[in-house]
């Protein structure tokens, strides 16, 4: 009885993942690319709005300067005081952006509260970079 049992566990367990389809390459880039949001993202919590320019796309340094990242961003994000909670409301890949040039992209909200402010949308754009690595593009909090 026990190997029965055993081995029609073993069955549907190989029919599930039978059945489950395969992460899309679509799917795959979402993840990675949220990975990278979220620890370019830690930078930002922790102050660090310098290192975050460091570890951005070549695009974003392009556009933006270090000195004017800081600039911009601390006075934005201080007053917020300690991240609360984040989790990704929504996530999606992209190969064209307005205003950008072609490209992998993905585009992810984020629903945060911070210590000031209950409740904020954190939009962050990963996109590979020519090396190959996820880095971020843009970010904007409403």
């Amino acid at each position: 009885m026990r190997y029965r049992i055993t081995l029609l566990t073993t069955a549907v367990v190989a029919m599930m993942l039978f059945l489950s389809p395969p992460a899309t390459a679509n799917e795959e880039a979402e993840i990675q690319a949220a990975a990278a949001a979220e620890t370019w993202l830690a930078l930002i919590d922790q102050g660090d709005i310098a290192k975050s320019w460091d570890t951005a796309a070549a695009l974003f340094k392009g556009a933006v300067s270090q000195e004017q990242w800081v600039q911009k961003v601390g006075p934005v994000r201080q007053p917020l005081g300690k991240l609360i909670s984040r989790e990704v409301a929504s996530s999606k890949y992209a190969t064209s952006l307005p205003g950008a040039p072609d490209g992998e992209y993905v585009v992810i909200q984020f629903k945060a509260s911070f210590e000031n402010k209950a409740s904020a949308v954190e939009t962050v754009t990963p996109m590979k970079d020519p090396d190959g690595e996820w880095r971020v593009g843009g970010y904007f909090i409403k």
